[in-house]
């Protein structure tokens, strides 16, 4: 296996749009939220252990969750831990593990991915992780790994490739044209039927030089509070360095400080199944058994009448679930909150940022 590849797996969101199955103090790339038997941010190492070398995988958090991360993956290395002093989104992220693989490699090629999607990590998974990455490795390119949509869904990134449904229908990597940050139905289905778009899989894969190169040119608020990275970063003064760098550093992704202005985004059609899980509604689409009304809940203590497309998931498995007349509902009992709210992301989003209100502290 190349020693030249490596892997970032983000781990720092708070996983806001499942509560309250997820909350602040253990969010869902924490959680078997799928149930799979495996948390996802062990499900997302165990992945690219198949594809990097395991000391080349880093995973990336805040300080909060340095304890989460290593009981769930206890062989991680010290060095291999990277701890943000908050979360700052994707962009700041991406610049703090850029900068320490560069130090540590600089022909290091980095696979960028979050800890908490969840995919098919089979044969078509690893040809298109393999192919995309040594593309990457070979050319001056910020790739993305994109999904071939399968509805018209508002929740997700849409990417234009150039050359037209041609293009797509050749395989192989091809250069990026637009990307649209989640368009309503209407639009999302003019998208899919063109045959020209795909979903935004979060994934990334470049040469830390070229991305470190990138962000420089095209995001300097986020690169210049980092100046000085290359004495600081590996020595005694990196904590106190990265604690300032932090303070006055803005939130920002990725995909809009740089991949929406970059002239050298490529994306690698992939074909395997992936879901993000992020919401509700997404998790819905992509996990567990359905009754004949399109129900679906963890458990098999429930009892419903004139229920249809509804979500009903309780941490407690011997309580018994019944519910009457709720059509595309999310229904959630951890016991210590309960959820109950039409299953739309918008409405839920609107809704559960009300928490952020004085009296919820203890339920977020």
């Amino acid at each position: 296996m190349d020693n030249n590849r490596y892997c970032v797996i983000m781990a720092g969101g708070s996983g806001s749009r499942l509560w309250p199955a997820s909350t602040t103090a253990r969010p869902k790339q924490f959680m078997d939220i799928a149930e799979t038997g495996k948390t996802s941010v062990r499900s997302t190492y165990d992945r690219f252990s198949a594809i990097v070398p395991q000391e080349n995988i880093l995973v990336v958090t805040v300080r909060k969750y340095r304890d989460l991360v290593l009981q769930n993956i206890p062989e991680l290395k010290e060095e291999n831990l990277i701890l943000e002093p908050y979360a700052r989104d994707t962009a700041p992220c991406i610049a703090y593990s850029a900068y320490r693989l560069f130090k540590r490699n600089p022909e290091a090629t980095m696979v960028v991915t979050p800890a908490d999607h969840l995919i098919d990590d089979g044969e078509e998974f690893r040809e298109a992780m393999d192919k995309a990455i040594e593309f990457a490795s070979e050319n001056d390119v910020l790739m993305t790994l994109g999904i071939t949509p399968t509805r018209p869904d508002p929740n997700f990134g849409y990417i234009q490739i150039a050359g037209g449904s041609a293009a797509s229908r050749k395989g192989g990597a091809i250069k990026v044209k637009t990307f649209t940050e989640k368009p309503d139905v209407s639009l999302a289905k003019v998208f899919i039927d063109s045959g020209e778009f795909f979903w935004n899989s979060g994934i990334f894969v470049w040469r830390a030089g070229t991305i470190i190169h990138e962000m420089e040119k095209h995001m300097p608020e986020v690169t210049r509070v980092f100046s000085g990275w290359e004495h600081a970063i590996g020595s005694p003064m990196e904590d106190d360095f990265i604690g300032r760098a932090y303070t006055d550093c803005v939130k920002i992704s990725i995909d809009y400080g740089v991949m929406e202005k970059t002239d050298k985004a490529w994306l690698y059609p992939a074909r395997f199944r992936w879901s993000d899980v992020g919401t509700w509604e997404s998790l819905y689409g992509c996990i567990g058994e359905k009754d004949l009304n399109g129900n679906i809940c963890n458990t098999d203590k429930v009892l419903t009448e004139g229920c249809s497309d509804t979500i009903m998931y309780s941490d407690t498995k011997d309580k018994l679930i019944a519910v009457k007349g709720l059509d595309n509902y999310v229904i959630i009992d951890t016991g210590k909150a309960l959820l109950i709210c039409p299953k739309d992301d918008r409405k839920l989003k609107e809704f559960t940022a009300r928490l952020s209100m004085p009296g919820f502290e203890n339920y977020r």
